[in-house]
Order: structure tokens, then sequence, then C-alpha cells
């Protein structure tokens, strides 16, 4: 199995995103999706492309599991989101997120 270097860390993931033009850092709030909670740009799930996600282990704390999503809106906006997995994550990012129906997960290279 061929594993990609850049895939190792969340500071990895995160610069690869940003290089392939994902620089919002969205949030999720009551509202909905957004950059700002101020902001009048709000995503429902159904404006919300998944393209890909990336879950990391902490090796020593399970506070540490984290997953990154990389995200499009139908209005072509391009940003990430973060959230902690398992015990720790947030209520409302994971009800967001299972209401969003174009979810991706690419193979790795």
């Amino acid at each position: 199995m061929t594993t990609t270097p850049y895939l190792s860390s969340m500071v990895a993931c995160l610069n690869k995103a940003t290089e392939d033009g994902y620089t919002k850092n969205f949030k999720v709030t009551d509202r909905g999706l957004t950059e700002d909670e101020d902001s009048d740009k709000v995503y429902a799930p159904e404006q919300v492309h998944i393209i890909n996600f990336y879950r990391f282990e902490g090796t020593s704390d399970p506070s540490d599991n984290s997953i990154l999503y990389v995200i499009e809106t139908a209005d072509h906006e391009k940003g990430t989101l973060i959230d902690a997995y398992g015990t720790y994550a947030d209520e409302k990012i994971n009800k967001f997120i299972t209401e969003v129906e174009d979810i991706r997960k690419k193979a790795k290279a």
C-alpha cells in the first residue's frame, strides 16, 4: 500500500487543501454553514458538497481525534471545516454533516 506523505498530518492536509484553493475556514452555527457568524452567506446542507475528508487519531490522547472536511458550496466557495470525532464531536457539526447528501471520499493516491 502506498501512502501519500502530505496526508500524514492535519497541518499537512490543511496546507494541501489551501494550495488547492480551499481557503475559507467554515464553521457551523445555528443558521447553517458559514465562514463568519455575522455573515449573510449561510449554507444549508443541500448547498454543501464534501469533496473529501480525513480523520486523524491522537497517538496518546483520545481527545486528539479530529476530522477535516474539504468543502465546496453551491456557489463555488471553497474551504475546510474541522471537528473532533467520537466523544468530543461538536453536536451541531455532526448534525449538519449527517444532513449533507453529497459526501465523497477520494481514494488515496
